[in-house]
């Protein structure tokens, strides 16, 4: 069964969808700066106790990595959103309307 929308639902749904792709971004931001803080955090609490310098060494180096590429990767998910949003978003949105619909 096929439900048509008419352009209020289209919009209400489309207002949806950039509310919920917001919700993630700021969540998605939220998540980066948490992750930065605990790996600095870290890095910074043990730096006293580490007296080789190579392993001072290896370790930041293996903090940057992870910081950079986690970053990276959330900055490429959130462009994927962005250009599907519609697509990924809809079919929450459905699945959500669906739903509440069954539970009353």
């Amino acid at each position: 069964m096929e439900a048509t929308l008419s352009r209020t639902d289209e919009l209400s749904l489309s207002q949806r969808i950039d509310r919920m792709h917001a919700r993630d971004r700021a969540g998605l931001l939220v998540f980066v700066v948490v992750l930065w803080g605990t790996l600095l955090f870290a890095l910074f609490s043990v730096w006293p106790f580490i007296s080789i310098p190579a392993m001072r060494v290896i370790l930041s180096v293996a903090c940057g990595l992870v910081l950079v590429f986690n970053t990276a990767a959330i900055i490429a998910m959130l462009r994927h959103y962005v250009e599907d949003k519609h697509f990924i978003y809809g079919l929450d949105i459905k699945h959500l309307d669906e739903m509440r619909r069954r539970r009353g």
